[in-house]
Order: structure tokens, then C-alpha cells, then sequence
């Protein structure tokens, strides 16, 4: 809107009617000038504030997004994917971002929306980006302006949830996004040690979406739009809804079976019967985990006392052309115009490309694939192209493509070359033990898309920053090529995680001789590009399978070959994944055998000091992690001997 005309606009002035009554008609005048300045500035953006509303003409919003995050109309932003996607199928959407929680002011500042309320706590889960390993309060939150902390509250999906239904009695209530897909079930939480419900018992939400939203979203606002109410909602493939009284389910149960395919649902074990039972959670993180494929999942029934949890099979991908269709819609790929101070996360996607989705590597610590999907899901080039050159056109592009990836970034293009074989296929990880001789490892389509984009007038720079899987590098000596002749700048991150065999089997990853083969190959690579480049390890210590001995090794092992790293994670055990139910159970469940695990957080202290030997800071935790691991005959070879003590 012209700022000129704002004084004119019936618009402007039916959304603040008091000024016409006003003893000051000037100041007023000047006020809606500049509301209507601000007004044009985020007109693109999804209504966050009533005058946007008011802008637009409309009186009612169909659907009303809660964000834990910072306003970021960008693809890499979970609620405002979900909110644009929803915005492209013809619904009003609007966006309220990390809302005071001390009232329902915030919440209801937009009014009630006409089909329901959608909440997520954000891109990440709100307890993992409060507290560290350390369960210390961080110090920044890089989804908030300026990195500020506590501006979402903990377990904020709960939180937001009990504000909604104050605010707006009877709508339903739609939980996504992170925090709640992966604690869809009876779960362990590190940060309270102890297992917890799933959270819409919790949040005593309607419906939960989880995995990748788009599908079931559209679906569910499809369906309540033509009249239907959200307790008919009950068969949406990725969703799962509460059963609220043992009518409801007890006959689902006695119907419920142990063999796949017989069309029944598979009743997994109880809330109570997990929590006090360890050997009974672990069997529950086994049968999950092996339902987890689109094609042949079996729907899940967990009783919670007199209540249930109903868990329908995970959403099918989205094909190419849908997923194109997604990077397609009008992002701002901004942050609201209303923030002051950037948001910090930003900066890591605002010229980076997400090309691929999934992953098929079956990490026990990891969980991309419960949220994500393990079935690699490829945008087209014609689609990547596009975006770039929407990227070069934009403010601020400097000819620099930070990255170009997702999860796995060589993972783009790979797909299972059986699909007959893949639509009943239960393994849990395509690369481990050892490369499965059905997928097709060709790097061929991601060395095409890189190709293309060194081509594009405004490019000089095309990065590859996301995670490299190397077992699968190794078998493409063109692809690390030209990773380290044109997308390498200077210094390359990969995750070997550890060196002791039994760790990494624990940890489902490749062997530390295929980090050797991966660098050698890396290295004569760099060295025909005539480029002196570096690989940046990154290694876990603490996780399942993992003791101090172990990293005692581990360090050994890094002094050895001249390494000292700077980027080494303490394990943190997160909602669904296989190392988490490790960690909480002390049982691998694929095998059912014991682990050994380390929960005392001085002693993981004292394990990140060993691999830092090389800092002075860390000398007198690390010479306490040996004489802890009874190997005092390392102190002075793996760091220098302390000052002696004075009689």
C-alpha cells in the first residue's frame, strides 16, 4: 500500500475506527501513515498481527499456526513450510510466533480461526534447545531474535496447546512439527529422566501430525473444511489421535496381532508397563522402529491407563514434482520485518539449498528417519535452478552457495533400484551392516546438479557443508573429485564419531578404516586440484556402547595420526531414537544384549577432556579421566604431568 493514500484508506481506517473520533486528527493521520509503511513492508509475509488482517480484507482466518520459533517465512522454517503449503491449497493462514505464555493475549490476537489450530515448538524439540548435554541452560537460542533465549517456554507443544484450548474452547487442536512427532508415543526424556506419556495426552490435543507435515495436513484441513469433525479424522496415514476410554480401544487390542500383513494393528506394549518395566521398552523401540515404512507399516495401538494412543502408518513421500511444487511457493526467505535483531539461523540457510529429504542410513543416535522418512525423497534440477536464480537476484547474495544438501547430501538422486523389493523390505538402515546390493549408489545425479549450478551466471562459489556419507563417497572417486576441486572451501566437516569397533556397530555407522580410505581419497584429491584442504572429524563420546576406556583409546587414537579436534558431542539421548531406548534400557533392542552406558555427566565430562588433550584448559579433567580408567601411565604421554604438590 502507497503510505501517501494510507490516510485515504478505508482499510487503514476501519481497522483503527477511533481515530476518526480523535482530538488529534494530525497525530493520527501521521500514525496510520507510518502502520501503512510498516503494513507494505509485510504485506508477503502471513498475517502475525490484526492490521494484517485488516490489509487483507479478511474477517476470519481458516487456519492459525503457533510457532516456538522465530517468524522466518522460509522453507528451512517447519511451521511456515506447513503454513505456505497450506496458503497454496486455498486456505487463510496466519503465523504466531513464539507467543507470551503468561496469558492468551498472544495467542488470540488473530481471533478464532474457522477449521482448527496448528502448534509446534519449532524446528527443534524445546528441551534440546534449552539445555545442553550437561542439562545447562544455553545461552543463546538461534531460532529467536538476536540468539535471545527464553522466548518459548519448556515443552512448549504442551504449553501452547493448554493456551489454545483456553483461548478457543471446542476447536481442534493439530500438534506437528519435531518436539511432537518423535514424542508420538510413550518415550524417554533426558531432561526429566524418566519415561513420559505421548504428548497428546499431555497437550490433551485432538489430532498429531508426524513425520513431514504436508500430506496429512492438507488432508485433515480438506476434510474438516467439507464438514466433517475432527473425531471422524481417525484413518489419516501420519497421524496419530487419542482413544479416550477403554470402549474405544479394548476391542482394537484383543483384534490386535504380532504378524505383519494380516491387516490388524500391532499392540505394543503399555505406558505403565515401559516405565516400569525396561526390558518392555525396549521391545517397544524394536516393534516401532520396524514399523516405520509407508508401504507396509502397520498401524500401532499403545494403551495409557484407561486411554490409548492410536498411530496410523507414515505418510507416503512426496514425489518429485510435489516436492518441487513445495520450494515453489512465495517464501520471503526472510525474517519478519518486526524483529529488530536477526535470528541468528537464518544465516546457515538464507543461500544454502535443500535438495534431497530422508535418509536411508539407520543411525542408532539419529532421528532424521522417524521424522523425515528413510526413503530419500529428490527435488528436480530444473527446481534447484530455479531457486538459485531466485538466490542471485535477491538482496544480499554475495555468489557464494553455502550448501548444497539436506540430511545427506549424497544421498541426492539414490533410490532403492527393486521398488517391488522396497515396498516390503524391513530393514532398518540401507548402509549398515554393509551397503545393501539393491540401491543404487551413482553419484551421478548430484555431480549433474552441482555441475549445473557452477554454470549459473552469479555463481563463483557452490559449497557442500551438509553431512557426506562416506561409505557411500568412497564408491565414487569422481564425486570426492570434484567435491574437493570445487565444493571444498578449505575445510571439509565429516563424522567418523569414533574409532572402537563395538562403539560403532552400537552406533550403526561405518568402520573407522572407511574414514581412513574416505581421507586418503580425499587428500590425493585435493592435492591433483592443487588445494591444501582439511577434514574437520567430528566425534561423539557417551553414547551407548561407549566407556571411558573406549575414549582413552579414541584419544590415543587421535594423537596417533596428528589430530586434534575441536568439534567433539557428548551423546544426548533424544525422544525415539534406537541409541536413546540404549541409554534409558542398557539393552540393544535389535538384539536384546546388554550395553554399557555411561550416565554420570562428570565422568562424560571428563571423556570430552581426553579428546581435547591437546588444550591446556582440559589437562586436569583429562589426567582425572585416566586415573578413573586406570590407565595413570598415560599421564605425561597423552597429556603433560600436573605441578607438584607442595609438602
Amino acid at each position: 500500500m502507497d503510505a501517501n493514500r494510507a490516510i485515504r484508506s478505508p482499510v487503514i481506517r476501519n481497522a483503527f475506527p477511533h481515530s476518526q473520533h480523535s482530538s488529534f486528527p494530525f497525530l493520527f493521520d501521521r500514525a496510520l501513515v507510518i502502520l501503512a509503511e510498516i503494513m507494505a513492508s509485510t504485506s508477503s509475509f502471513l498475517p502475525s498481527w490484526p492490521a494484517d488482517l485488516a490489509a487483507k480484507g479478511w474477517d476470519q482466518l481458516d487456519i492459525l499456526i503457533i510457532s516456538g520459533d522465530a517468524y522466518v517465512d522460509h522453507p528451512a522454517f517447519g511451521p511456515a513450510l506447513v503454513a505456505r503449503w497450506l496458503e497454496h491449497h486455498g486456505y487463510r493462514v496466519g503465523m504466531i510466533a513464539q507467543p507470551r505464555w503468561d496469558s492468551i493475549e498472544d495467542i488470540s490476537r488473530l481471533g478464532r480461526p474457522r477449521l482448527f489450530v496448528g502448534v509446534s515448538a519449532g524446528n527443534l524439540d524445546s528441551m534440546l534447545n534449552k539445555l545442553t548435554a550437561q542439562k545447562k541452560v544455553r545461552s543463546t537460542d538461534d531460532y529467536s531474535p538476536g540468539g535471545q533465549p527464553g522466548l518459548r517456554p519448556n515443552r512448549a507443544t504442551v504449553v501452547y496447546s493448554n493456551l489454545c484450548r483456553q483461548a478457543f474452547p471446542g476447536l481442534p487442536i493439530i500438534l506437528g512439527g519435531i518436539e511432537a512427532s518423535l514424542r508420538r508415543l510413550a518415550h524417554y526424556d533426558y531432561w526429566s529422566d524418566s519415561v513420559r506419556r505421548s504428548v497428546l495426552f499431555d497437550a490433551k490435543a485432538h489430532l498429531l501430525v508426524f513425520g513431514m507435515a504436508e500430506r496429512a495436513i492438507v488432508q485433515i484441513a480438506h476434510r474438516l473444511n467439507r464438514g466433517e469433525t475432527v473425531d471422524q479424522l481417525t484413518e489419516i496415514p501420519g497421524t496419530a489421535h487419542p482413544l479416550g476410554s477403554p470402549r474405544q480401544w479394548k476391542h482394537l487390542a484383543e483384534a490386535s496381532s504380532q504378524r505383519p500383513g494380516d491387516g490388524k494393528p500391532l499392540l505394543l506394549p503399555s505406558f505403565e508397563e515401559v516405565r516400569a518395566d525396561k526390558k518392555a521398552f525396549a521391545r517397544m523401540a524394536r516393534l516401532a522402529h520396524a514399523e516405520s515404512s509407508p508401504y507396509h507399516a502397520r498401524c500401532l495401538l499403545q494403551p495409557h491407563g484407561d486411554e490409548a494412543v492410536w498411530l496410523n502408518p507414515p505418510a507416503l513421500p512426496l514425489k518429485t514434482e510435489e516436492l518441487d511444487r513445495l520450494y515453489r511457493l512465495p517464501f520471503c526467505r526472510a525474517q519478519h520485518p518486526s524483529y529488530e535483531k536477526p535470528v541468528p539461523a537464518l544465516a546457515t540457510v538464507r543461500h544454502s539449498l535443500a535438495v534431497v529429504r530422508g535418509c536411508f542410513g539407520g543411525c542408532a543416535f539419529c532421528s532424521i528417519a522417524e521424522h523425515e522418512g528413510r526413503i530419500v525423497q529428490s527435488r528436480s534440477p530444473d527446481s534447484i535452478l530455479e531457486e538459485v536464480r531466485l538466490l542471485v537476484k535477491g538482496k544480499g547474495f554475495d555468489g557464494t552457495l553455502t550448501d548444497v544438501g539436506g540430511p545427506t547430501a549424497n544421498m541426492y538422486g539414490l533410490r532403492c533400484k527393486n521398488e517391488a523389493l522396497q515396498r516390503v523390505c524391513r530393514r532398518s538402515s540401507c548402509l549398515h551392516p554393509r551397503v545393501c546390493r539393491h540401491l543404487g549408489t551413482d553419484a551421478g545425479p548430484y555431480l549433474h546438479v552441482l555441475r549445473a549450478l557452477r554454470k549459473v551466471p552469479g555463481v563463483r562459489h557452490v559449497l557442500v557443508q551438509s553431512g557426506i556419507r562416506l561409505d557411500l563417497a568412497e564408491r565414487s572417486p569422481a564425486f570426492v573429485q570434484e567435491l574437493a576441486q570445487f565444493h571444498t572451501g578449505g575445510q571439509l566437516s565429516v563424522a567418523p564419531e569414533h574409532c572402537q569397533s563395538h562403539v560403532l556397530q552400537a552406533m550403526r555407522k561405518p568402520s573407522i578404516e572407511c574414514y581412513e580410505r574416505f581421507a586418503r581419497i580425499f587428500d590425493n584429491a585435493s592435492q591433483r586440484a592443487g588445494k591444501k584442504q582439511y577434514l574437520i572429524p567430528y566425534w561423539v563420546v557417551g553414547h551407548p556402547g561407549d566407556t571411558l576406556a573406549d575414549v582413552v583409546e579414541l584419544a590415543l587414537y587421535l594423537q596417533r595420526h596428528g589430530l586434534r579436534p575441536r568439534q567433539v558431542q557428548e551423546f544426548i539421548p533424544t525422544p525415539m531414537s534406537v541409541a536413546t531406548a540404549m541409554y534409558y534400557t542398557g539393552i540393544d533392542p535389535s538384539t536384546g544384549k546388554p550395553v554399557a552406558v555411561e550416565r554420570d555427566l562428570r565422568r562424560k565430562r571428563a571423556m570430552k577432556s581426553l579428546l581435547l588433550y591437546w588444550d591446556s584448559k582440559h589437562w586436569p579433567m583429562a589426567r582425572e579421566a585416566l586415573v578413573l580408567a586406570g590407565r595413570s601411565e598415560l599421564i605425561g604421554v597423552l597429556v603433560p604431568k600436573g605441578p607438584r604438590k607442595r609438602r
